[in-house]
């Protein structure tokens, strides 16, 4: 099988219906520490935060995943401070979770 983290992620101008919980939790199995939450219930999104040593650490990881996100076309919520950044990660166009999150996840696990 291939590795998530080597396939590229597909544009999504929706008119697809989002993975259900069944799917979810098959690709969940393929990537390291991520939950997935659900907003206002039926919502699903994928959620990790990370741990650094300092503010500078922090920043220069949320620039790399900056960087994916602009080579792979699929752009996280991100929140940083000092010794953290948190990444939010789902299609906005079909306002729930795709193939393609999974792989911009395995995609940052790879820089953490």
């Amino acid at each position: 099988m291939t590795d998530l983290a080597d396939k590229k992620c597909v544009p999504c101008e929706g008119g697809i219906p989002s993975f259900d919980k069944t799917e979810i939790h098959k690709y969940l199995k393929k990537v390291d520490g991520w939950d997935v939450k659900a907003e206002d219930g039926k919502t699903y999104y994928l959620v990790k935060e990370f741990k650094f040593k300092n503010f500078l650490e922090s920043q220069n990881f949320v620039n790399k995943v900056g960087a994916i996100a602009e080579k792979e076309g699929h752009h996280p919520d991100i929140w940083f401070g000092w010794g953290y950044a948190k990444i939010k990660i789902f299609t906005h166009a079909i306002k729930g979770l795709h193939e393609s999150d999974f792989v911009l996840a395995a995609k940052v696990d790879r820089i953490s």
